[in-house]
């Protein structure tokens, strides 16, 4: 009999998949043990079996009431392919959770700034649905959470959206890169949601998360609101692999994105060339 390892993962069960967009699907899982036991912001390896693995973030918050957890899955490559194939009741390999997360309770008493950009709203999705929970909501200040795609068709969570956007304990600006005829919102890169916003920057915590050439503008527009770098927290979970160190490929320098991160201060990252 084979000992188990952290290379072998746990078989888990579609119990459903939602499509979210023509690229997107929101798959909930369910382990035979129960709960994940995660952490927000932190991935899990995920197996489609005979065909290999890939790493994605947890999109569901701790504080969960159901015993599921959640992944949104955008088809991009041969794993995630085949897993749009599946439908509830089929069976998946999962390893994790793994690396770094962000930690909420260093949070408490501060406001909260989340930039979301395209895909990247999905591993923010866990800290805030934690933060704006009922039981949860008032250990934090002001939140604000900028969310930003390229056209309106690639929304994610559409009806939560629309939820949040009605609550007055929470400010929530959308915006689209290029309009249609249905779109009445806010047109432009999601930078240019910054120029209405009126921030406490030394209480402030930024949490941002999006495709790569968000973070260099994202960035400069916080160094305009004066947010200090050490406020700054990003997840960097475009470079995930592995999720224990041993293949290497998602080193950043001398660091490991799957055990350093995917969760990172800015300032740790700040001098790494291959980072940002």
């Amino acid at each position: 009999m084979l000992e188990k390892t952290i290379y072998t993962p746990v078989t888990a069960t579609i119990k459903s998949v939602r499509n979210l967009t023509e690229l997107e699907k929101l798959f909930e899982i369910e382990l035979p043990q129960g709960r994940l036991g995660h952490k927000p912001g932190q991935f899990v390896q995920v197996e489609v079996f005979g065909v290999g693995e890939a790493p994605i973030s947890v999109t569901s918050p701790p504080n969960r009431k159901e015993n599921t957890f959640e992944l949104c899955v955008r088809k991009v490559g041969n794993v995630t392919q085949a897993l749009h194939s599946l439908n509830s009741g089929a069976k998946l390999g999962i390893r994790g959770p793994y690396g770094t997360y962000f930690n909420a309770d260093k949070m408490k008493g501060k406001s909260l700034l989340f930039v979301a950009g395209g895909i990247g709203y999905a591993p923010l999705r866990s800290l805030i649905n934690f933060v704006t929970s009922e039981e949860e909501r008032s250990n934090y200040k002001d939140i604000t959470i900028l969310y930003g795609v390229k056209t309106p068709k690639d929304f994610l969570f559409r009806d939560e959206v629309e939820e949040l956007k009605k609550r007055t304990d929470i400010k929530f600006l959308d915006t689209v890169d290029k309009g249609d005829e249905t779109w009445k919102g806010h047109v432009g890169v999601i930078t240019t949601l910054f120029a209405d916003l009126e921030i406490d920057a030394e209480n402030t915590i930024t949490v941002i998360c999006g495709p790569p050439v968000m973070y260099k503008f994202t960035l400069l527009e916080c160094r305009v609101k004066r947010i200090p770098d050490t406020n700054i927290i990003m997840s960097l979970e475009r470079k995930m692999k592995c999720g224990v160190g041993k293949c290497g490929h998602c080193q950043i320098n001398g660091l490991y994105c799957c055990q350093d991160g995917p969760v990172f201060e800015y300032p740790t990252i700040k001098e790494l060339e291959e980072a940002l």
